[in-house]
């Protein structure tokens, strides 16, 4: 049946706000050429946006730059303001973006294990708060959506993250925190590696993907699944919950509520950074940082001493320094090697059962290693799988999560602003 004028409207006008989002701002001419309609009903969703108080005239295009068709039309920016969270054990990320993506602030907190549960989740809260008056949030551009990323299982019934073991308890407490500080505020949670693979697909590596998996390695490990561009979470919001995959390596088995016998003790931070140590790399921190920083001095040359430089033949530069302490870099190699087959287990496994065609190593420790550690990975697999599978590393690493996040969080802001007012 063709649609009703209202549902045709309402298409019409979806479909332009979309291209807004997308391309910036548009003449009338190009949202014409663009989405196919005709000039008049141009005209009339142009019209109609405009007096709704979603689109407005931001500029002029064009040699001559005057007349109604160089007006340029954008999304009203200031509508409403988003904000993005990133949730790690010990820590917290924030930014805050106006409807169209622009970050107009950002903050982090540490968050000590010291602190209880109430109180952690009160500091992250004001984290935001702080945030959002830096940006000038006030009025009418309230802060309509937050969008969070968390570790841990997101029920896909509730969407409420699951009580689960070895997470903190101020994770789920947070949520309630917000929605009291910000009232009319949607708050929503998912997934960090969902969120990190989201980013990835609209402003990363795997853009001309549909179909990939992203492995996350930092603290912990995790992966996410999307199918025919769509992210696939699960029956119980599970998917990709690699660290409780039974490896070969491990000295025991995982549990159900321990992950530590399962792929997690391969590749999860603390572990590489036991394997770093084997071949003289790092001493004994374990946070994801410094096990990403050693990773990326792995996939570096060390740097050489300039022989016959008058310039250095008596006094030793930065980097002369730095080499004559760096471990020779046959260990390097050796570690990369070690650690691309420790993480082609747990790909593989994926691949066998998926067959994604494309595994994107993602946060701290997998951008870190970038392109030599992924085609190290992208060999190993050729040898233990027919499905030919490329590896790729990430184009934003850690700071995924806050990217999916965001883009998120502007999804169903936009979702319900820009909705026909007989659907709000």
């Amino acid at each position: 049946m063709p649609a009703s004028p209202s549902t045709a409207r309402a298409i019409n006008d979806r479909l332009a706000l979309d291209l807004l989002q997308q391309e910036g701002p548009l003449t009338a001419g190009q949202l014409k050429q663009l989405t196919g309609l005709s000039r008049p009903t141009v005209a009339d969703l142009v019209e109609r946006l405009t007096a709704s108080g979603l689109i407005t005239v931001v500029g002029e295009a064009g040699e001559q730059r005057r007349g109604p068709n160089a007006r340029l039309y954008g999304i009203v920016a200031d509508r409403a303001y988003l904000a993005a969270l990133d949730v790690r054990t010990e820590s917290v990320s924030v930014l805050v973006s106006d409807l169209v993506g622009r970050v107009l602030a950002e903050g982090s907190v540490p968050v000590g294990p010291e602190a209880g549960t109430a109180s952690a989740a009160e500091q992250a809260a004001e984290l935001v708060e702080r945030a959002v008056k830096e940006a000038g949030v006030s009025g009418e551009g309230r802060l309509h959506t937050v969008g969070i990323g968390a570790a841990g299982l997101v029920d896909p019934g509730t969407g409420e993250l699951r009580d689960s073991a070895g997470l903190p308890g101020w994770h789920r407490r947070l949520v309630a925190a917000l929605q009291e500080r910000f009232p009319q505020a949607r708050v929503g949670v998912e997934n960090e590696t969902n969120l990190a693979a989201l980013a990835e697909q609209r402003e990363g590596v795997a853009q001309d993907r549909d179909t990939f998996v992203l492995l996350w390695l930092g603290d912990s490990c995790g992966a996410a699944v999307v199918l025919d561009g769509r992210l696939r979470r699960g029956a119980s919001g599970g998917t990709g919950e690699i660290g409780f995959l039974p490896v070969p390596g491990t000295t025991t088995l995982p549990s159900a509520t321990d992950c530590s016998g399962g792929y997690h003790s391969l590749v999860g931070a603390a572990a590489v950074a036991e394997l770093a140590a084997e071949y003289g790399l790092m001493g004994e921190e374990v946070d994801a940082t410094a096990v990403a920083r050693v990773v990326g001095e792995a996939v570096r040359p060390a740097p050489q001493r300039g022989a016959g430089n008058c310039a250095t033949s008596h006094n030793a530069t930065a980097d002369d320094r730095r080499a004559d302490l760096a471990p020779p870099a046959e260990h390097a190699a050796r570690f990369l090697d070690a650690l691309a087959d420790r993480i082609a287990l747990g790909v593989a496994a994926i691949v066998a059962i998926l067959d994604p065609g494309c595994a994107v190593l993602g946060g701290e420790i997998g951008a870190a290693g970038g392109a030599a550690l992924a085609a190290r990975v992208e060999e190993r697999l050729r040898r233990m799988s027919p499905l030919a599978t490329e590896v790729r590393a990430s184009a934003l690493g850690g700071a995924a999560v806050l990217r999916g996040a965001l883009l998120t969080a502007r999804e169903r802001a936009q979702d319900e602003l820009f909705a026909p007012p007989d659907r709000v």
